[in-house]
């Protein structure tokens, strides 16, 4: 889709999302072939010419004055999500698209992360699971399956989702809408443009989350995950940006104490401490020596020599 149709989708959706009773116009009844407000409604709430607005909603969005948009944000009730993707659909993007450098994460970050007594992750704008700690890795075990996971990708493509995600309708509208937050502030991140072409021809329900236009920003809020070794866990999630790491974000989860979520994340912990989640976390063994082979130690051979000095007395 080009940039020129998301801005069209994005406004008329929008518009539809908003009555003429929610804007504060009179209503002179009769039938109203348009689900929302009409062209001429939203120029006359925003104060522009019919024509303009128009335009607008053609796509013809770039070069319009910041006054202009947030005239448009304010008739068309934008939360301030919205309104910075309408912002970043209006901009003119840099000159060539890019690749991101394959996901890394400073080995710093890593020992903070396990130094979390919370299951924590690290996350991309595409929703590649960069980083955990074992409790993050333990909590997350379905996704960390694949050979590179991925949010979106378990959502919708792994048949599991369904069950995992106890409200498996939001967490699908969620990834859409983030994935489209973050395809409008960085249109030529060719990663993320090669995932939404992937879940758009792999998953129907994809197709359907993305055209409903929705935008959203990951920051807190609570999930209810259906874990397949503990049960159902609900958690609340807060997302914090990761200084000097651009793009990355390590999202923690906590349960409230004395609840019986705080039990399963207990009996998550005992699960977690059995498995080998990579080789970072697998349980490290002394090695078997070879009893007839391998050089005695300096302690074994001291007494060697001890037995020995004893049986020549």
């Amino acid at each position: 889709m080009s940039r020129k149709d998301e801005v069209r989708e994005f406004l008329i959706s929008r518009r539809a999302h908003v009555t003429p009773d929610q804007a504060g116009l009179p209503d002179f009844g009769g039938e109203r072939r348009v689900p929302g407000l009409r062209r001429e409604e939203v120029a006359m709430l925003a104060g522009v010419s019919v024509d303009y607005y128009t335009q607008l909603e053609r796509g013809k969005i770039r070069g319009a004055s910041e006054s202009v948009l947030n005239a448009i944000a304010r008739a068309l009730q934008l939360n301030d999500v919205e309104r910075g993707y309408l912002f970043d659909l209006a901009r003119t993007p840099a000159a060539r698209s890019r690749r991101r450098a394959k996901p890394s994460l400073r080995a710093s970050v890593q020992r903070v992360l396990d130094n979390m007594a919370v299951p924590a992750v690290v996350v991309n704008a595409q929703q590649d699971l960069i980083a955990a700690n074992l409790m993050g890795r333990a909590l997350y075990a379905p996704h960390f399956e694949a050979e590179k996971p991925n949010l979106a990708r378990f959502v919708f493509l792994d048949p599991r989702a369904r069950d995992f995600y106890v409200d498996w309708p939001l967490a699908r509208s969620m990834i859409a809408a983030m994935l489209r937050l973050e395809a409008g502030r960085d249109p030529l991140n060719q990663d993320l443009t090669a995932l939404i072409g992937e879940l758009s021809t792999l998953s129907p329900q994809f197709r359907t989350d993305w055209a409903e236009q929705d935008v959203h920003e990951h920051r807190t809020g609570q999930k209810i995950y259906r874990h397949p070794e503990v049960g159902e866990i609900d958690v609340t999630f807060d997302v914090f940006e990761l200084p000097g790491e651009p793009g990355l974000s390590i999202c923690t989860f906590s349960v409230e104490e004395a609840s019986p979520s705080a039990d399963r994340l207990a009996l998550l912990a005992s699960w977690a401490a059995t498995q080998e989640f990579g080789s970072r976390n697998a349980p490290t063994e002394p090695p078997v020596r070879d009893q007839q082979t391998a050089p005695p130690s300096p302690q074994e051979a001291t007494g060697r020599e001890s037995v020995a000095q004893e049986g020549e007395d």
